[in-house]
């Protein structure tokens, strides 16, 4: 049977196509999606065929999508037809075919629209978990894309202060401080790390997660951090193109750079400042049932799968690229699985 997908076809170009949807293996579970939520960083590296993104086209992206167990494997005992869920890895697609442990329950009183972002709001929280951050440390955010405006307020949750937000998009550094901040910085200032240190009172910032994923932002985030302070690497730095004075920026003042891919966290059981994916997404709906975490200010757009070329198109050339892009695949006819 016929489905329809998002598949990146050559650089720089993405096409709503005809793919064959398999059925499923005994510990997988298949889906009907609802909705899938661009990650923008990380979509447009791969529709760009930028370094580490692999080789080849075409390419199936996503990794955000809530949607409704239509079948389940012979193996699977977490769910079952008819429950609504979070798709880790869910491709851009009507329907997506995963393992059990990459499905994730949704609260009933958690919107669609809202759940959707808890995955990649759980990979910022998972870099801010590895800073170690205690009660009263000053926290900066580096980077305020999805990840970025998560750790954000999970950082105001956890007792950041003060809480500083730094991003070079003057609309972004205004939605943090709506969201939390107490200072935002435009890292584009020269005097940008003079500006952090003040408002640190001189010290530096006790824990920093870089969410750009550029080289230049760690240097930056180096400048600022306090003696002993914590950096975590939460954005994929594919190109190292800035270098580190190591001795100066790292060893001597004893500042611990971390990564925080989040590939690397435990796959069953959570410890302290490392837990499961499952376990940071599953934290982020309960805040979101609980009014504590926002959604809503970050989205910005709810399109139709349709509309896909237009909008990658956009992502490619476009760096201010809007914030929240949902994909609501009930815009467009689909199939009922047989």
């Amino acid at each position: 049977m016929l489905m329809k997908e998002i598949q990146f076809v050559t650089i720089g170009k993405a096409k709503l196509t005809d793919y064959e949807q398999r059925d499923i293996r005994e510990n997988e579970v298949l889906t009907r999606t609802h909705y899938t939520l661009i990650s923008a960083g990380t979509e447009r590296a791969n529709l760009l065929g930028l370094p580490n993104t692999g080789t080849g086209f075409p390419r199936r992206l996503g990794y955000d999508a809530v949607g409704t167990v239509v079948r389940v494997g012979g193996a699977v005992e977490r769910v079952k037809p008819g429950d609504r869920v979070l798709v880790y890895h869910g491709t851009h697609a009507q329907y997506s075919v995963r393992p059990q442990e990459d499905i994730y329950p949704v609260a009933a009183d958690v919107r669609d629209e809202d759940a959707v972002f808890a995955i990649v709001g759980a990979m910022g929280l998972g870099g801010l978990r590895k800073t170690r951050l205690e009660f009263g440390e000053s926290a900066m955010i580096m980077g305020l894309g999805h990840l970025g405006l998560f750790a954000l307020q999970c950082a105001k949750w956890m007792g950041a202060c003060p809480l500083i937000a730094a991003d070079l998009n003057p609309v972004r550094r205004e939605l943090a401080l709506r969201l939390g901040a107490d200072y935002v910085f435009d890292p584009g200032k020269q005097d940008f790390a003079e500006q952090v240190k003040s408002a640190t009172d001189g010290k530096g910032v006790d824990a920093i997660v870089e969410v750009t994923g550029s080289s230049q932002a760690l240097m930056q985030a180096l400048d600022c951090v306090a003696r002993q302070g914590r950096i975590a690497l939460n954005g994929c730095t594919r190109v190292s193109n800035c270098p580190i004075d190591f001795y100066r920026q790292v060893h001597k003042p004893g500042v611990s750079l971390i990564g925080a891919h989040n590939m690397v966290r435990p796959k069953m059981d959570s410890y302290p400042y490392c837990w499961t994916n499952e376990a940071d997404c599953q934290a982020l709906l309960r805040m979101m049932e609980k009014g504590r975490i926002q959604v809503s200010p970050i989205i910005t757009t709810i399109a139709s799968p349709a509309d896909c070329e237009e909008i990658f198109d956009r992502l490619a050339n476009d760096r201010d690229f809007p914030l929240g892009v949902l994909f609501d695949w009930s815009r467009i006819l689909c199939p009922e699985w047989e």
